[in-house]
């Protein structure tokens, strides 16, 4: 899986800003992304702290390494 840009503290920086009424194409220009990835952000991250996205991230990843164990595919 490709490694993100930008960190999970970041991302919501990024969410709080647009949040305070500033347009997705000037946010997409300043940090070099797409409309799509500000918007799914938006989707995951949408009103959380960064404590949340950190509790969310090691979720996943206690899931995904538990599946491993059990060999249950994807």
């Amino acid at each position: 899986m490709k490694r993100s840009r930008y960190t999970e503290g970041q991302v919501i920086a990024i969410l709080r800003e647009h949040e305070t009424d500033a347009k997705a194409a000037n946010l997409c220009r300043k940090y070099g992304m797409s409309e799509a990835t500000l918007y799914n952000w938006k989707a995951r991250f949408g009103g959380m702290d960064v404590s949340d996205a950190k509790r969310l991230k090691a979720l996943v990843r206690r899931r995904r390494r538990r599946r491993e164990e059990c060999g249950i595919p994807g």
